[in-house]
């Protein structure tokens, strides 16, 4: 067997060392040895062990009992939580996701014949070294997803297994296995029995890994038949059209992988990338359904903004994102194509405040490399032109922050505490006047004074 060496942390190894100086057995386990092997950073140390629950507790003085009815104890060190696992057989599994039982087992090789994908399946010991029973070491080479033993079994005990293969060949870069493709196939429709919190980890995982195509992987092994039918119309939908050459689905991808290669994108952090891949992937969700031929035989999707948005909304919430990311995520859908609300003899900056007004100053970060990608996406002959008129618009926003120009209710001269002492009642008509002022305000950014600004206000309230 290859001879591999796992660098584990301090902590993780002394709780190996205590749990084997006790008479038991110890090993790092799954995806902290694959990553290693990889070269990767692990996220988590998992330690998998002979010693039963009752028996990792007493050992050491702070612990959680985290799954301890799956043979799960939580061991903190110095404020870190490692868990230790005691090997164990899992018993049916009656719903497809979650074993009805678990048999704990002294058996290392009983444990890990479990487990998912031979990558994840295997065990290292500082004193005994690597425990690779399925060849993960070859398939990590081979750069394979394939599953322990039998894929059916595999993915009929849990159809989670399924989105899971499909991600981890994102992140890694892998193609997965012929067998474990078919099995794929032919169990997808038990995904209906994974949770939308547990759909959206997974999607998330794979759109911000490096194959993002492994969403056209889904629809044809009949995955997004499930989880995300609207992507299905996506791929399905031509775009005949001389601004696209591939399908609305295809162009989706293609948008993505321009995505990461963004510097707003390669800067920032997890939850970022998640607002900017799902506003990626529904971006044009909407044009299955705003697709009309023309006379002259090209396709057109007018209107699809606005539609994606409303698909985005549906499918942000159906798969439970939290409302501030729905939100988001949503806003920059509808606002993806803003660009072409510049029309040739139109007053650019005052254009780019109503804009920045609508979409939000705090937001607008997000809107440009989401636009440069759209471009990237669409074909060649039209990618300068646009990616010009992006450079433009981030110009005037960089001139908006400069000039400290208002284009928000909150930084006009005047708050709603002034037009009540004129004699505003609060309500409607007030947030109507301020809403009338602001857009004054866009159109003039010089009559943003107090004393402007209340003179107009008290006009309107005398003319009711």
């Amino acid at each position: 067997m290859e001879n591999v060496i796992v660098r584990i942390p301090a902590d993780a190894e002394k709780i190996i060392a205590i749990l084997e100086q006790a008479g038991y057995e110890a090993y790092v386990v799954g995806g902290c040895v694959r990553d290693s092997v990889l070269g990767r950073e692990p996220e988590d140390w998992d330690i998998t062990t002979s010693a039963s629950p009752e028996q990792v507790k007493a050992l050491f003085p702070r612990t959680i009992d985290t799954g301890i009815v799956h043979g799960t104890v939580t061991v903190m060190l110095n404020h870190v939580g490692y868990e230790v696992t005691t090997y164990r057989v899992d018993g049916v599994y009656e719903d497809g996701r979650h074993p009805k039982s678990v048999t704990f087992t002294r058996s290392l090789s009983e444990d890990l014949l479990r487990r998912d994908f031979t990558i994840n399946a295997m065990a290292y010991n500082p004193r005994t070294g690597l425990v690779d029973l399925y060849d993960g070491i070859g398939d990590l080479h081979r750069g394979c997803i394939r599953c322990v033993g039998n894929p059916t079994e595999r993915f009929s005990e849990d159809a989670l297994r399924i989105l899971r293969a499909l991600r981890f060949a994102s992140q890694l870069d892998f193609a997965i296995a012929d067998d474990t493709l078919s099995a794929m196939q032919k169990l997808a429709p038990k995904l209906s029995l994974v949770s939308a919190e547990r759909v959206r980890v997974e999607l998330v995982k794979l759109l911000g890994g490096k194959r993002p195509d492994m969403l056209i992987t889904a629809f044809e092994t009949g995955v997004t038949d499930v989880i995300l039918q609207e992507w299905n119309a996506m791929i399905t939908t031509s775009q005949d059209n001389p601004h696209h050459f591939c399908d609305v689905g295809r162009h989706t991808i293609r948008t993505i992988e321009a995505m990461h290669k963004e510097p707003e994108y390669l800067t920032a952090n997890a939850h970022e990338r998640m607002i900017y891949d799902m506003a990626m992937l529904l971006h044009d969700a909407g044009k299955p359904m705003c697709r009309t031929v023309g006379a002259d035989g090209r396709e057109h999707f007018y209107g699809h903004p606005a539609a994606s948005a409303e698909v985005a909304k549906k499918v942000l919430r159906r798969l439970k994102f939290d409302n501030d990311t729905t939100a988001l995520v949503t806003l920059l859908v509808r606002n993806h194509d803003c660009r072409f609300e510049f029309k040739p003899d139109c007053d650019f900056p005052k254009v780019m405040r109503h804009i920045t007004s609508r979409i939000g100053l705090e937001n607008m970060h997000y809107l440009f490399p989401i636009m440069r990608a759209d471009i990237e996406g669409q074909h060649p002959d039209y990618r300068k032109r646009g990616l010009v008129r992006v450079a433009q618009m981030e110009e005037e926003y960089r001139k908006i922050i400069e000039k400290q120009q208002c284009v928000s209710i909150r930084n006009l001269a005047v708050s709603g505490r002034e037009l009540i002492a004129l004699g505003y009642a609060p309500g409607p008509a007030l947030g109507d006047a301020l809403s009338r002022l602001l857009q004054i305000v866009l159109d003039d950014p010089s009559a943003n004074t107090a004393e402007r600004l209340s003179e107009l206000a008290a006009e309107w309230l005398s003319e009711d």
